[in-house]
């Protein structure tokens, strides 16, 4: 038998969902074809066959969490697939069936604690935070583990159970944080509309986005200053230059690699913008990895464009091209996603005209492009028609003066108009 395991998943990753199996037990496989989905926190990843044969036996079911290593399922080695109804005998002894499972009988204390898996890594981190017993929390995943979900809820069911009276002793914080972090039940609504709703559960990677996002409201000083752009010179750039361009780099000429280099210039002369909190210390990047916002079917990605501070216009743009293929078809690695220093995000695509776009934690800031949109505008003395963009920055304010923001946007917005400034370095 070859066991299939989950891979390595990369830094900070210490579990991942089944997504769901491409094959069922019983059907043929080759080496190395895929046979199950698996998303993580950050990306979503294939595992493939590690021999051919026939798969045996699916051990972790759709919807399961599982840690690094653990057991998947098992290929029965070079068997052949199971012969169809109505063939004929003699091509060969079919594959012997693997054993049904024997029905569950009733366990010892002792058995009950040899086969009972340990709990998920998030689950044991939130126990010793919360100061909760693991072994007491009863698990809902596979062969009793523990998961995160079971631990929160065990928490909030402790916070909300009557305490006993300790000599007039309030309450102790930690319980005090599960009661407000368990989730509200839904209000009952008339039965004629729930069955016209869809109940779908929430990706991994939907999640995941869910969380950062609130722990970067709840954490950071966020605030945004807003400026706006005239785009005439750089649509006048494009369109001079945009066919031998792509001639030459073999890619096309956006705006994308403006910002990119204008944000990197920007970030060179206000450090404080590209920095990060790490406890009661500042930590300054003196470098620029520039994270891409990107929209996928399966929510948000930030793909890093890594030292852009180092790379021409064509290179950054035929990195921004190659980082946008690979997350339309989940094909993004996780070293893909980590060590962003700031972000870059484009909501114009899609026709918005402005908005505050959050941080991406832990950096301190990230700047939101919109739609070019012509709106008159007084340039010496006179009212004209011209491209304008809004341009917004959120930052976080611990890190991040006003004066600071000001000036970074500022400068951002002088470059662009003037990007011979990018290609002269002034």
């Amino acid at each position: 038998m070859a066991e299939i395991r989950v891979p390595t998943l990369g830094e900070s990753v210490t579990e991942a969902t089944i997504g769901r199996w491409f094959k069922k037990a019983g059907d043929a496989v080759r080496a190395d074809e895929a046979l199950a989905e698996l998303e993580t926190d950050k990306v979503t990843l294939e595992v493939n066959a590690p021999a051919a044969g026939v798969l045996a036996e699916i051990v972790a079911k759709e919807g399961e969490t599982v840690a690094p290593g653990a057991l998947l399922g098992q290929i029965a080695e070079g068997a052949a697939a199971p012969a169809k109804s109505g063939e004929t005998a003699g091509k060969g002894p079919a594959p012997k069936p693997a054993p049904a499972p024997a029905a569950p009988a009733p366990k010892s204390a002792s058995a009950t604690a040899a086969t009972t898996m340990p709990p998920a890594p998030s689950a044991a981190k939130i126990a010793v935070e919360q100061g909760i017993d693991i072994a007491q929390v009863p698990g809902s995943g596979k062969r009793g583990q523990a998961l995160k979900s079971d631990v929160v809820q065990f928490a909030a069911r402790q916070a909300a159970a009557p305490q006993p009276a300790q000599e007039g002793r309030v309450p102790e914080l930690p319980a005090q944080e599960a009661r407000v972090e368990a989730p509200a039940p839904r209000v009952p609504i008339p039965q004629e509309d729930a069955r016209r709703e869809e109940r779908v559960k929430m990706t991994r990677l939907r999640q995941t986005i869910a969380r950062r996002l609130k722990e970067a409201q709840n954490t950071a000083a966020m605030l945004t200053t807003f400026n706006e752009v005239d785009m005439s010179a750089l649509i006048d750039l494009r369109k001079r230059y945009k066919e031998a361009f792509e001639k030459r780099h073999g890619v096309k000429l956006g705006f994308m690699g403006f910002f990119v280099k204008a944000c990197c210039q920007a970030l060179e002369e206000i450090p404080a913008v590209n920095a990060e909190i790490d406890g009661t210390d500042i930590i300054y990047k003196r470098f620029c990895h520039i994270g891409v916002a990107v929209g996928t079917e399966k929510g948000l990605v930030v793909p890093v464009v890594r030292d852009a501070e180092r790379l021409s216009l064509a290179e950054i743009e035929k990195t921004i091209a190659e980082l946008g293929r690979k997350a339309r078809e989940s094909a993004l690695d996780i070293a893909d996603l980590q060590g962003g220093t700031f972000t870059i995000s484009n909501g114009g695509v899609y026709g918005s005209l402005m908005s505050t776009p959050i941080l991406n934690a832990p950096q301190s800031g990230i700047l939101g492009m919109h739609k070019i949109q012509e709106r008159a505008v007084v340039v010496d003395g006179k009212i004209e028609a011209r491209p304008m963009m809004y341009l917004a920055l959120s930052y976080d304010h611990r890190v991040v003066d006003g004066k600071e923001a000001v000036t970074f946007l500022v400068r951002v917005k002088e470059l662009l108009e003037d990007p011979a400034r990018l290609a002269l370095g002034l």
